[in-house]
């Protein structure tokens, strides 16, 4: 069972304090969950909007347009999806002990970064060291 771990809404984490302590955790646990909801929110009201917005247009260029629209709002909540997969195993790995640490090197991932990309599970230098290879691959 968690224990509630108050957090003042200015709380940042900060370089100074011990690295993933319990208000770190619960920091980014509720950015995680705040980002989810937000992103489930979303797709709820796309997804009614697609039930609603079923007409027939009888101007071809118009239903075009409208269908481009609809295929790109489908991508759009698509990669939404996938980013909710990721949020939940961020959440997950909070859960476990395991998050805010490189899945490389085992090394802390920055805070900064991980207040910018709070789904990280590479600290920067993995990361770059990754894109790197999958340059040198895709250009073979």
């Amino acid at each position: 069972m968690r224990v509630e771990t108050f957090l003042s809404d200015d709380y940042r984490p900060a370089e100074d304090e011990p690295f993933m302590n319990e208000r770190q955790l619960e920091y980014f646990r509720r950015k995680l969950h705040d980002w989810r909801e937000e992103l489930l929110n979303g797709s709820r009201s796309t997804i009614e909007g697609l039930q609603d917005g079923t007409r027939n247009i009888p101007d071809v260029a118009d239903r075009a347009s409208e269908e481009t629209d609809r295929a790109l709002e489908l991508r759009t909540r698509d990669r939404q999806r996938k980013l909710v997969a990721k949020i939940d195993a961020a959440l997950r790995r909070i859960e476990n002990g395991e998050y805010g640490y490189c899945e490389v090197t085992g090394e802390p991932i920055s805070l900064k970064r991980l207040d910018a990309r709070p789904i990280a599970t590479l600290s920067l230098e993995a990361q770059e060291r990754h894109e790197r290879r999958e340059k040198v691959h895709r250009d073979d």
